[in-house]
């Protein structure tokens, strides 16, 4: 039990939580505003998207009105401009200008002819770009990935754009002249205020001069300020904890001591929090909050010490400044000298920025090592609505990146015994990139290679070539200090540092399980083998034969290993080629429409030979839900073998999208007429993989019940001590054979989704298969 001074600190670090929360969201607005992205505020953000389908519709009731005839002369004038524009892209420029404008803090920045000026030359810098794009475009697709990320804004990223493409002697651009996107502008701005009360124009004497500023109405301000007091009752941070957090229930919730932390966070995110869920799976999400962690301290400082010398890892980006030239002495008067400086500075000023946005997540993570460096933690848990548990906590948690990952141990370490110096040397290898190898091939690396991770144990900064290059660096750089100090020198005799194994190709085990299917079982390390069974490369080559014969030399693993990873989870045909073809592209192998799909074919007929059961399964699952939604269910439920309850609603929603070349994506949701139609087509997708993750959650549930030691998770990947890590493999195979060879589980899913045909168990397992002795299931 906590002391009440521990109590104490832990409400005092929550009202830090939730003082500079609200301290970032409002200075985050006022930074918005100061540089004229309004836009991108949160009230900005909240109110383009309510407002966007009004201002498309008066859009398109015009562009009807052109094809009758029955436009205005005014609007005759600058229709041209409209032509190569759709609606969405035109009122989406639009908002977002008039927004960036009205709440500027630049002075004159809302005067109307400066509102309009600025939407007119947004919608000819979109079409400009569109136009390189129709004459241009494997130029301009080069320019982009060599230049784009490097430019300043939008304004910046036009100008190098054109004066690359004036070098190449693309046909050029011709300008539309500020009078024309004066009117272009006006036009939309009317449109945006003639669909809401939001703005309006105000007429100001100003010494001599008449202006017309465009400003918000009462009414909005009153909408933003709402807005933004609900926003703030979300933006309290999320730390760990410095007690051990309050136990969920279907009572209260769990978590953080303080409402006003808790707000936003319920304990099954997404899901029906009227669903009573069953005492399994709570147990299990206090059970993991109850686990304490440290910094791990050698890690730690290697970070510091990068920092200062600003040398980046893997995921650890931190911030490097580089100063601006110097002025040459005659910029006042030499014209090219002028010239040469700006654009030197304009080339720093575009690297600080880029590297400044590429270490956020690095200056967030160092922020949180220096609230935590001496105190143990704990993370408060929840679900997500399949059972999955996430940290609330964003930083300083196993579910962070490989770096944030490294930061961490287990506060309560155990003796070192056993086989714990074999999962060590298990971890060294696997981090260091050989989670394909086998057992044996992953402590035999490490042997060979004691030389190097003493180097990196004792000397990381000197020997950073010698574990940079690793598959997670920086978990390597972990494991290496820790097998150094336990198994080599001897002078450390408890270890906390966790050791991750994962499922072997999940989706697939656990449909195998569901069919009984004994060849699905084999290829996945469900059953015992020498070594790691590998289904990417029995995929590959039974669809080796049915593949473009040009293709067939360099087809491998890796060209399937995507494509077989998320069928299971319901991937159609359309994403395969995307994956097939990226896989190609890095062996500078491009494949032509035709290829392409007599590719995927080839890979599908291997899946569905290889592995009969799971896709008979997954078959089942569509046919069976598509029959239910037909009958008029609203939403497809299942509960767990833990218990966990899985509601899967998902109602029909039209939503519009569309790439724009300078400002990104935007989208357009509206409402179907019945706003209660369930989506037929999405539940059939869904089902499956969401049937899958939730047999894996409830794997996990089942599993942790039964384990006593320090433990954490990321999805269906386990993580615990190197002392523990053969009880808990030995428990999860048990737990495995309790779920799939001792129950019947797919027949209890069929009855409770009432379906109307048998499922397709192929039932080829013998009776007395086991996983208990299978090494590779989880590894």
């Amino acid at each position: 039990m906590p002391t009440p001074a521990q109590i104490e600190e832990q409400v005092q670090l929550e009202r830090d939580q939730v003082s500079q929360g609200l301290k970032r969201l409002r200075k985050n607005t006022q930074q918005l505003e100061g540089k004229s992205y309004a836009s991108a505020s949160i009230y900005g953000i909240t109110s383009i998207d309510t407002l966007l389908p009004l201002v498309v519709e008066r859009i398109q009731d015009t562009t009807n009105r052109i094809k009758e005839g029955k436009t205005g002369r005014s609007f005759k004038e600058i229709q041209q401009y409209l032509s190569d524009l759709e609606p969405l892209a035109a009122a989406a420029i639009a908002c977002k200008i008039t927004f960036d404008k009205v709440f500027s803090y630049k002075e004159g920045s809302n005067q109307v002819v400066n509102v309009c000026d600025s939407i007119g030359n947004a919608v000819e810098d979109e079409c400009q770009m569109r136009h390189y794009e129709a004459n241009a475009p494997g130029l301009l697709n080069v320019l982009k990935k060599n230049y784009w990320h490097k430019s300043i804004g939008t304004h910046q990223k036009i100008v190098v754009i054109q004066t690359l493409m004036n070098r190449y002697d693309v046909k050029p651009w011709v300008k539309w002249g500020r009078p024309n996107r004066v009117k272009l502008g006006a036009w939309l701005l009317d449109c945006i205020m003639e669909t809401n009360e939001w703005f309006y124009k105000d007429i100001r004497r100003e010494g001599r001069k008449t202006n017309n500023y465009v400003v918000p109405t009462p009414e909005f301000l009153e909408i933003k300020d709402k807005v933004m007091q609900e926003s703030e009752l979300f933006a309290p941070l999320a730390w760990p904890m410095l007690i051990e957090p309050n136990d969920w229930s279907h009572e209260k919730p769990g978590g953080y001591l303080l409402n006003e932390v808790m707000r936003g966070h319920e304990m099954v995110r997404r899901g029906d929090h009227l669903r009573i869920q069953g005492e399994t799976p709570i147990a299990f999400l206090n059970k993991i909050q109850k686990v304490a962690y440290k910094l791990n301290h050698f890690t730690v400082n290697v970070a510091e010490q990068l920092c200062e010398k600003g040398i980046s890892v893997g995921k650890f980006i931190p911030i490097v400044e580089v100063p601006l030239p110097p002025k040459p002495p005659d910029i006042a008067d030499n014209k090219d000298s002028r010239k040469t400086y700006r654009r030197a500075a304009a080339e720093v000023m575009n690297t600080n920025a880029s590297a400044f946005r590429r270490s956020c997540r690095t200056r967030m993570t160092m922020e949180a090592v220096r609230k935590f460096w001496s105190k143990e933690f704990y993370i408060p848990w929840s679900f997500d609505y399949r059972g999955r548990a996430y940290p609330i906590p964003a930083f300083l948690t196993p579910q962070d990146t490989d770096f944030g990952k490294s930061l961490i141990k287990f506060a309560n370490g155990s003796v070192i015994k056993g086989n714990a110096c074999d999962w060590l040397s298990f971890q060294c290898a696997t981090t260091y990139g050989l989670d394909k190898a086998t057992w044996k091939e992953r402590l035999k690396w490490t042997e060979d290679n004691l030389f190097t991770v003493t180097r990196v144990a004792l000397d990381p900064i000197d020997n950073i070539g010698d574990w940079e290059a690793a598959e997670e660096p920086w978990q390597f750089l972990a494991a290496c200090d820790e097998y150094y100090h336990c198994c080599i020198k001897n002078d450390r005799h408890v270890t906390g540092l966790p050791v991750a194994t994962d499922a072997t190709c999940s989706g697939l085990q656990i449909l195998a399980g569901l069919a009984r299917d004994k060849e699905t079982a084999q290829l996945v390390n469900v059953l015992p083998s020498d070594r790691p069974q590998d289904a990417y490369k029995v995929v590959a080559d039974v669809s080796k034969w049915n593949i473009p014969d040009r293709l067939r030399d360099i087809w491998d693993r890796k060209c399937v290993k995507r494509t077989v990873m998320t069928i299971p989870y319901n991937a159609k045909p359309f994403s395969n080629r995307t994956y097939i073809r990226d896989a190609l592209k890095e062996k500078d192998i491009e494949i032509e429409k035709d290829e392409l799909t007599q590719t995927v074919k080839a890979v599908r007929d291997a899946m569905s030979i290889k592995f009969p059961g799971p896709m008979s399964v997954m078959k089942w699952i569509e046919d069976e839900v598509a029959k239910a939604i037909t009958r008029g269910v609203a939403e497809i439920a299942w509960v767990t073998p833990s218990g966990f309850v899985v509601t899967q609603r998902i109602m029909k929603k039209k939503v519009q999208t569309l790439d724009l070349q300078l400002l990104g994506r935007c989208q357009i949701r509206v409402a179907t007429d019945d706003p209660h139609k369930v989506d037929r087509a999405r539940h059939k997708a869904a089902t499956a993989p969401n049937l899958i993750h939730s047999l894996d959650a409830s794997l996990l549930h089942l599993s942790v019940e039964r384990f006593d030691s320090p433990i954490a998770l990321i999805h269906d990947s386990v993580l615990c001590r190197a002392t523990d890590m053969s009880v808990l493999s030995h428990i999860i195979r048990e737990t495995y054979m309790d779920l799939f060879a001792k129950q019947d589980y797919l027949n209890d899913f069929a009855e409770q989704i009432m379906a109307e045909s048998e499922p397709p168990i192929i039932d080829t397992l013998d009776e007395g298969w086991s996983v208990i002795d299978s090494n590779y299931f989880f590894c």
